[in-house]
């Protein structure tokens, strides 16, 4: 199958067709209406093999977590998900992989109402770029500037069961069967807290998503409003898979550093704290309170049981 019999069979025609989209895959651009009163967010990432996924990955996992990844995005500036283009970087043109990689493409997109409106392939060594967009009411963006000394720190679910399952597998650790199920499923199937960023528009004073670890996207919340944070280590929400499986110090590492957990992180002030909990609650969603907002300029003070705790060597980066 070349090219455009690729494009064709796959992705023009299949998913959800929304009404705001005019002209979708097919021409040289696709054509959207954003509705009035609302702003563009837009929002691009690359995942690579062997970089962000595993070679052998399920095909369905990966053609969910392209996704997933993006709208995770969207959710931590609080956006509705409205559309998705895709480049798509191929060694060869496998039939079987493609069919299972749109299959679980196509499903996420159209759990969140998201419509694939165009993208590109090419042969190379496997890369998946995604542009997602979405729209938010003008002026309600959640940002990552609008952090304030005594706001509440929360995240909105347990941390570190993606960092265990890429580390059982490179470290060669032995867990129990469950275990590391419960912790791939994570990895391979990502959910964004899409609902939740939107409950959070008007609560929350800022929010990321977590991608490369609880603490280093903190920090960049804190260099963004120009303040610093408390954490409470032993506060931090951590699954029963993670936490039957490592001793406390290496359970830390994974849910303060790791990352690929695509909870969200966000603060708030004492005015909302109960709001947000209980409209959270409502989505199925329970937030977790892990620290507070200071004054000290961009540093982290990290405690546990009261008492400064250390940990090094957390949080990635690209070509640290």
């Amino acid at each position: 199958m070349k090219e455009f019999e690729l494009i064709n069979h796959y992705f023009k025609g299949r998913g959800i067709t929304r009404r705001d989209v005019e002209l979708g895959i097919g021409d040289d651009c696709a054509l959207v209406s954003v509705p009035a009163g609302n702003q563009l967010a837009v929002t691009t990432d690359t995942l690579v093999a062997g970089v962000h996924f595993f070679e052998d990955i399920p095909p369905r996992a990966l053609g969910h977590r392209v996704i997933a990844v993006n709208l995770s995005d969207l959710a931590a500036m609080g956006a509705e998900p409205t559309w998705v283009s895709l480049g798509l970087t191929l060694p060869k043109a496998d039939m079987e992989w493609l069919e299972a990689f749109t299959e679980g493409m196509h499903e996420i997109a159209e759990y969140y109402n998201v419509q694939v409106i165009g993208g590109d392939t090419t042969q190379g060594p496997l890369t998946i770029t995604v542009c997602a967009k979405g729209i938010v009411p003008t002026g309600k963006a959640l940002k990552r500037s609008g952090a304030r000394v005594g706001d509440w720190i929360y995240v909105t679910g347990p941390l570190g069961d993606a960092g265990l399952a890429i580390e059982a597998r490179k470290q060669g650790w032995t867990l129990e069967p469950k275990h590391y199920k419960a912790a791939l499923e994570k990895f391979h199937y990502p959910a964004p807290r899409v609902a939740a960023g939107q409950v959070l528009r008007g609560l929350a004073t800022s929010a990321i998503d977590i991608s490369d670890g609880l603490l280093a996207d903190l920090k960049h919340i804190l260099r963004s409003s120009l303040v610093g944070a408390k954490i409470n280590a032993d506060k931090v929400p951590q699954s029963d898979a993670l936490r039957s499986s490592l001793d406390e110090d290496a359970r830390m590492k994974l849910a303060l550093g790791f990352g690929d957990d695509y909870e969200l992180l966000f603060t708030v002030n004492d005015n909302n704290k109960n709001a947000v909990e209980t409209r959270l609650k409502q989505y199925g969603v329970e937030p977790v309170c892990i620290g507070q907002i200071t004054a000290n300029n961009g540093e982290i003070q990290l405690l546990k049981k009261g008492q400064p705790y250390q940990l090094s060597g957390l949080g990635f980066e690209h070509f640290s």
